[in-house]
């Protein structure tokens, strides 16, 4: 114990005296800077600014005399996205960095540049980089590991690519099912979220991001953003302060505690305020009371939007003034040099004062140093034989498997027989991009020819896996009929119809719908399909849950892919013939109809004179190919004292035939409280892996955290009283004393 607590003291103490010798150097740089310089660095401009125009593109896309006027005229500190919104090769990237840095190189104080990118589910913008699941489908694992372990192999290739700032995690709560970025979120639920989240945070930084396999991460989007009311893509939210506190606020709080250096601010408004004006959430909320000490950069063309947009500034001037005062340190311009020309007139007005402009270019100064920026801001070219290796794609392959969810198994129709004959029809059931959904290859992730075409669309994924005849009918695209009568006709020649549903690849503004219903054409597809009496296997390939009730009712199995990354359709085949047990469950409650849709952490009021909670498959459903049985749910103690904790305990065994995993989820309810509280919330869970017939016991704690809630004062408080704590069917009662 003397040992560790010796090591433990001089981890403190190093780690003490980098901290000291990073606020040295970053006063000592802040000191030395002129004015253009500072604001400079706040400044955030796209590739294209520093691009040649596609067409004149001779094999390298930097334009050096506009590179140069960033950097030496303009002293620009970041850079972001990718040139004509394509994945470029590693080569490519490597010369774009280094070039980028050696024009760093001769400005006077020599500050690098800090290169951004959108890498949220692997290195989206580096050809044959490895691209995981997404967000969505990272959520249904309920196994953290794999988000760690994500985040490290994305790091390693961003860094291999050259690229220094990762624009992820999405900390956003999914609860809103017609939001375009569903898919970028974990789920419904808080806690999964901030387990993800920080695990993927982990992962990508590890404890030291000037690692050469290691880099920054940037949370987003503080905060609310995912709960548009009318759920379009940057529309108002009305979120009152409570429920932000409750729901919307303690991913990021977590993702802070982490360590997440930075963090990207909400495009759109809450209750009447912009994300980029409001002081209260970026500096009383982010700063003082969550203590956040990085960078808060602005989302794309966002300062501008206060003026043009929202009408809550009079003029450009008055949009920089007002989103630099309430908490902005960079601008993420992102077409031209106009916050540094406006930001520069207003520091020597004196409209923002010099103290606001050193703290914001003190916090990039420190990320700069802390990411060893200025040691070394060349591309890390030693991990390029580690690119999209063996070890990255078998990982990215697991991480599919675990994020399939087996919603319905009629007379157990599946595992598909090896032999079975096979009707494969439906838009989705050919494309690639419908497995990686938006920032993949380009921004909205559809354009299919510039996809890696070695890997197999779930058609060939099948074919592949089949040792019986696959049919395959295109039946229909997303919103027309194409040959639905040919598909009728084919499945009277075969055992099993695969109906591929869901959506094409969108992202943000572009992915807005109106209507959760699928297009009509897949309706009548699925119709038409179903009327055969072929038994349907559905499996939904989509970035939000759009209703298939109808469908869902008559189909004798359903498989809620949603977007499960470049491996995904290998690992599909791999549940499709049993050669994987499934045993994803559901991040979010899957509506039953278009209207009426509630979370699985509903009020009581919701189910009280004769309100109905009833989704068509509830959050945390997924199946198996074997049965789990959960018995003994124990508490350690009936009565605790506050910051006791409470020990819980399940037993979980394997009651089929067949080795599977089973995610153990415990749930909470406070009894009584000054505000309503849900039924029930996630506070613990747990993946376990049992052979046939085996059990274990599964242990948690849980701590006053769970026990707390945001009282009638807006400040989390934890209340004595009567707690039951839920695990499947399974239910006990514990009261915390005063």
């Amino acid at each position: 114990m003397k040992k560790l607590s010796l090591i433990t003291f001089i981890l403190l103490m190093a780690m003490n005296l980098f901290s000291q010798t990073t606020q040295t150097q970053v006063k000592d740089l802040v000191s030395k800077m002129t004015l253009e310089e500072k604001v400079g660095q706040m400044t955030q401009v796209t590739f294209d600014v520093i691009g040649k125009p596609e067409n004149e593109n001779d094999g390298f896309p930097v334009d050096m005399k506009k590179l140069e006027t960033a950097i030496l005229t303009y002293h620009v500190g970041s850079i972001l996205n990718t040139p004509y919104n394509k994945a470029q090769t590693v080569e490519t990237w490597n010369k774009i960095i280094s070039t980028v840095q050696d024009v760093s190189k001769k400005t006077r104080l020599q500050i690098p540049v800090l290169y951004g990118i959108d890498a949220i589910h692997g290195t989206t913008y580096t050809r044959g980089g490895t691209l995981f699941p997404q967000a969505i489908n990272m959520g249904a694992t309920f196994n953290p590991e794999l988000s760690r372990a994500a985040g490290a192999v994305t790091a390693r290739e961003m860094k291999a690519s050259g690229m220094t700032w990762n624009f992820y995690p999405v900390l956003d709560i999914g609860r809103q099912p017609l939001w375009s970025r569903f898919w970028e979120t974990y789920g419904e639920d808080v806690h999964v979220a901030a387990v993800h989240g920080t695990a993927y945070i982990d992962g990508h930084q590890g404890s030291d991001y000037s690692k050469p396999d290691k880099a920054p991460t940037c949370m987003k989007h503080y905060t609310g953003y995912g709960f548009p009311l009318n759920g379009k893509d940057r529309t108002p939210a009305w979120i009152g302060e409570k429920t932000l506190r409750e729901i919307y606020l303690p991913s990021f709080e977590a993702a802070i505690k982490a360590g997440s250096p930075t963090i990207m601010i909400n495009s759109g408004e809450i209750d009447g305020i912009p994300g980029h004006a409001n002081y209260h959430l970026l500096t009383e909320i982010l700063r003082d009371e969550l203590k956040f000490e990085g960078i808060a950069v602005s989302d794309w063309e966002d300062i501008v939007r206060l003026y043009a947009r929202d009408k809550v500034a009079a003029s450009p001037e008055e949009a920089v003034k007002m989103a630099v005062m309430a908490g902005v340190d960079m601008s993420m311009v992102p077409y031209n040099f106009s916050f540094y020309d406006i930001l520069l007139k207003l520091a020597k007005n004196g409209d923002v004062p010099m103290s606001r402009i050193d703290e914001a270019v003190s916090r990039i100064l420190k990320v700069k140093i802390e990411s060893g920026l200025l040691r070394d801001p060349y591309p890390q070219k030693q991990l390029i034989s580690q690119f999209a290796n063996k070890e990255a794609t078998e990982l990215n392959l697991a991480a599919a498997r675990e994020s399939i969810v087996l919603a319905k198994n009629e007379n157990q129709v599946l595992p598909l027989k090896k032999d079975a004959k096979i009707l494969v029809t439906g838009p989705t059931a050919n494309l690639l991009q419908v497995l990686n959904g938006g920032w993949t290859v380009t921004w909205q992730g559809d354009d299919e020819p510039l996809y890696p075409q070695e890997k197999q669309t779930v058609l060939e994924a099948v074919q592949a896996a089949s040792k019986g005849t696959v049919t395959y009918v295109e039946g229909t695209t997303f919103n027309q009929s194409v040959n639905i009568q040919e598909a009728v006709t084919k499945a009277a020649l075969n055992d099993v119809i695969l109906l591929c549903l869901g959506e094409k690849a969108y992202c943000e503004t572009p992915g807005n719908i109106e209507n959760l219903t699928l297009d009509q054409a897949q309706l009548d597809l699925a119709s038409a399909l179903l009327a055969t009496g072929k038994p349907v296997i559905l499996v939904l390939l989509e970035g939000r849950p759009r209703v298939i009730t109808p469908i869902a009712e008559k189909a004798q199995a359903v498989v809620v892919a949603m977007r499960p990354g470049m491996e995904g359709a290998v690992a599909l085949a791999d549940i499709l013939f049993g050669n994987y047990n499934p045993d994803a469950k559901l991040p979010f409650s899957y509506p039953r109809n278009t209207n009426g849709f509630s979370t699985y952490d509903y009020k009581p009021l919701e189910v009280y004179d004769g309100n109905v909670v009833n989704p068509l498959y509830p959050f945390g459903h997924g199946l198996s190919y074997t049965t789990f049985e959960l018995s003994g749910l124990t508490l350690g103690k009936k009565e605790i004292k506050p910051g006791e904790g409470l020990e819980v305990s399940v037993t979980v065994k394997n009651t089929g035939t067949r080795a599977g995993k089973e995610s153990v989820l415990i749930y909470l309810n406070d009894q009584a409280a000054q505000v309503s509280r849900p039924v029930k919330q996630l506070k613990a869970f747990k993946k376990v892996a049992l052979a046939p017939g085996e059990s274990q016991v599964v242990k948690f704690k849980l701590t006053d955290a769970d026990f707390s809630y945001i009282g009638l004062k807006n400040h989390r408080i934890v209340e004595p009283g009567k707690f039951t704590v839920f695990s499947g069917t399974l239910k006990d009662e514990f009261t915390l004393l005063p």
